[in-house]
């Protein structure tokens, strides 16, 4: 049977305080709404149609991949999907109805969900939890056989049914054609004044149609976000599911409390992750590192046995058997190759770093090319920007800067030449020359310290 999706995702989300649309906020390192999408497409969903409103133009720009339906006015669940009527006009099948803001939500439960759907021949079917407190949630009134009888809201429910924990989790299977065939019959007489998209499971009902409730084992996995506190909840919970996956396939983390990794990251087996760790992003980290502790990685490609700590790199690549830190930045645009030093207080920006050469402290290198074996003496400098444009620095392999030196870009440093410390150079050194480029010593034998 084909699956199509629809995501409620207009709401303004008021309790966030906050001026992006509450879908938008990242829960282990991405907008919760994907999380729900990328949910959908692994149970088979054919194509997937996000009901926007509140912030919908930034909605737009930074999720990819969908279809979009407007609800210029929010008016209620059952509003929302009616928006959506003219993206299934040509659709059959089943229509799986999600709310954007449950990032918790996995694709086994929803394999379940659907299963159970199609199993039992409903035109409708509804998720259910048992929660441990139901304010503020629908709750599921049952026939006494057990069977779905229909949805309370919470501002509609009595004293007795608010008594009741199992509630409405906000996701539905719909046979397509019924569904958009009942939403014409309800109405916002309620205390809200809204239209509620559980409303039509009794208009089903009353019409001869069979409709189910599907309860969650986990109420965890349904939870919505309403406000930070619950986002920050969120978030752990699904660092803590990301962490225990990577630990199980043969990652050491060792301390899971104080190490934060987003949901895309993919690290390799026996690396070893120390506290207080920030690995995010499209991160990939390789076999036999050890990271950490006091790093941080952001959309990093990173080799085998790498050793890193105390350290930012964020936007570049690292190849094998590096050991960097501790208090390195690299920035954007960088390759380390493959079994470099860099030591402490060390900055490289949008460079190429050969292979086993050194940068052991103290130095800024910017717009480099470096080759292999090359030895950077503490202090030195590419001073690759004049004021108006950057400018490329090249150095030759097995070249050997002293301390401080300062190389002003563009220049070229010859392979295997060599720079006296303390150097300011200027002009092109060639191959296996020795460049000197400093002030001839002066030594006053008389002179009188005036403030003695």
């Amino acid at each position: 049977m084909n699956l199509e999706t629809l995501i409620l995702a207009a709401g303004k989300g008021t309790r966030m305080k906050s001026k992006l649309p509450k879908v938008l906020h990242k829960v282990c390192g991405k907008p919760m709404v994907q999380y729900v999408i990328e949910a959908a497409k692994k149970v088979g969903s054919s194509r997937e149609v996000v009901v926007i409103g509140s912030g919908a133009e930034l909605v737009v720009k930074t999720i990819k991949d969908v279809e979009f339906a407007l609800q210029e006015e929010q008016l209620g669940t059952g509003h929302a999907v009616l928006c959506a009527k003219k993206n299934f006009e040509n659709s059959e099948g089943m229509v799986l109805i999600l709310c954007g803001d449950t990032p918790l939500l996995t694709s086994e439960l929803l394999e379940k969900f659907t299963a159970a759907h199609i199993n039992t021949n409903c035109a409708a079917t509804v998720l259910t939890a048992e929660m441990p407190d139901a304010k503020g949630y629908g709750r599921v009134i049952r026939e006494e056989d057990g069977s779905f009888k229909k949805i309370i809201e919470d501002r509609d429910a009595t004293d007795d049914e608010k008594q009741i924990r199992e509630v409405n989790a906000g996701c539905y299977c719909f046979d397509v054609k019924k569904l958009f065939g009942s939403l014409e019959k309800i109405s916002n007489q309620n205390a809200q004044g809204e239209y509620y998209l559980p409303d039509v499971l009794p208009i089903l009902k009353s019409e001869g149609e069979k409709v189910g409730a599907f309860k969650a084992k986990y109420c965890i996995e349904t939870i919505g976000i309403n406000n930070r506190s619950q986002l920050a909840a969120a978030d752990k919970a699904l660092r803590m599911r990301k962490e225990q996956e990577l630990m199980e396939a043969g990652v050491t983390i060792i301390d899971p409390n104080t190490t934060f990794i987003d949901g895309d990251v993919k690290i390799g087996q026996d690396t070893i992750i120390y506290p207080n760790t920030y690995i995010e992003g499209n991160t990939t980290i390789g076999e036999d590192c050890v990271i950490g502790p006091n790093v941080r990685f952001t959309d990093m490609k990173v080799g085998n046995k790498v050793t890193v700590q105390f350290s930012y790199c964020h936007e570049a690549e690292i190849l094998d058997g590096v050991t960097m830190g501790p208090y390195v930045h690299i920035r954007p645009g960088t390759i380390i190759g493959e079994n470099v030093k860099i030591g402490n207080f060390v900055e490289v920006k949008n460079s190429n770093i050969g292979e086993g050469s050194k940068l052991p402290h103290l130095q800024y290198i910017g717009d480099t090319d470096m080759g292999s074996g090359v030895n950077i003496g503490c202090g030195t400098v590419t001073c690759n920007y004049d004021g108006k444009k950057k400018h490329r620095t090249t150095i030759g392999d097995n070249a050997f800067v002293g301390c401080n030196t300062n190389l002003v870009a563009p220049v070229n440093v010859g392979e295997g030449a060599y720079i006296g410390a303390g150097s300011t150079i200027t002009k092109d050194v060639p191959k296996e020359n020795l460049a000197v480029g400093r002030a001839k010593q002066v030594n006053i034998e008389v002179w009188n310290d005036k403030r003695k």
